[in-house]
């Protein structure tokens, strides 16, 4: 709810995710990606309705109570890197003693080999060990984003959502992340990257879903979308040609607020391939969903 008005944050997902697979879920900010992350993780404020099943193993997460969610799931089952690092640590509780506590409440080991355990997880998320007894109030930006990092490493959960875990990072040290997350799937793990960083997508990722106003519109394989034959929905295909590296051409119009969303697809106002066709809601059809898919074979017609 916002205002007292109802808003559709997010409809109509359908997404599944493999044992040792990368899915990078991309789009411009204010989507619906971490709203999406939220409610996976029964985070989303207490006046929000969800609806529809997220199955982790037996478990579905949009209807478990939070006693579920609290023992048998976060940080066990499913770990999280979240977009806002600062406001999930303790802000009087040094970095290392958050660590120890989180080895021993997710492991049950103690002593000094969850000490050792907890420098090793800050390690892998590059976290340096001169600041391990740091407060949160003393870490920069990409600190806190480090060790929350390390803290979401603790588990070695099942599955892992990294919400932009490359914020505040510079380049080598988003390379390093991006690769350790990598071989967190590598060792047979799920793992759901939400992001706007395309290149560190394109580096970690094994398939590609396309957010735009609260839906997925395109989703495929990561070498197809990254390189050929490219993104088949316009907006896909202008978020890689925004890149510097690429065209560098900014997406013309700014993405619609979420409770006024245009009739049909919510991209059409900012896309030069829109027509009377575009005033229904185009269904996800073969990996996209546009009335106007681009790389179409010749002869081939839309479908209804």
């Amino acid at each position: 709810m916002r205002g007292g008005r109802r808003v559709a944050a997010v409809g109509g997902v359908s997404l599944d995710l493999r044992a040792g697979e990368c899915l990078a879920l991309v789009g411009e900010s204010g989507c619906g990606k971490s709203v999406l992350a939220s409610a996976l993780l029964g985070l989303l404020p207490g006046n929000a309705e969800v609806r529809g099943t997220a199955l982790l193993d037996e478990v579905d997460l949009l209807s478990a109570d939070e006693r579920v969610l609290a023992r048998r799931v976060r940080g066990r089952r499913l770990g999280l890197i979240p977009q806002s690092p600062a406001a999930h640590l303790t802000p009087v509780r040094t970095v290392r003693s958050q660590l120890v506590e989180t080895v021993r409440e997710i492991t049950g080991t103690r002593g000094a080999t969850a000490r050792r355990r907890a420098e090793e997880v800050a390690a892998r998320a590059a976290f340096p060990g001169d600041h391990l007894d740091r407060y949160p109030h003393e870490l920069s930006g990409g600190l806190a984003q480090r060790a929350a990092t390390a803290l979401a490493l603790v588990g070695d959960a099942p599955v892992l959502l990294a919400d932009e875990p490359t914020t505040g990072l510079d380049r080598d040290l988003v390379e390093h992340t991006v690769d350790e997350l990598r071989r967190h799937a590598d060792q047979g793990r799920g793992l759901l990257v939400i992001t706007h960083d395309l290149a560190a997508a394109e580096r970690i990722a094994d398939r590609i879903a396309v957010m735009y106003a609260g839906r997925i519109v395109e989703t495929g394989p990561a070498p197809g979308f990254f390189g050929d034959p490219g993104p088949a929905h316009p907006y896909a295909r202008a978020l890689l040609a925004a890149l510097p590296e690429r065209d560098f051409t900014p997406i013309p119009g700014m993405p619609p607020d979420l409770d006024a969303l245009p009739a049909g697809c919510a991209f059409a106002p900012r896309c030069a391939r829109a027509d009377d066709r575009c005033r229904r809601l185009p269904e996800l059809l073969d990996g996209v969903a546009c009335h106007h898919p681009l790389l179409r074979p010749p002869g081939e017609e839309p479908r209804a």
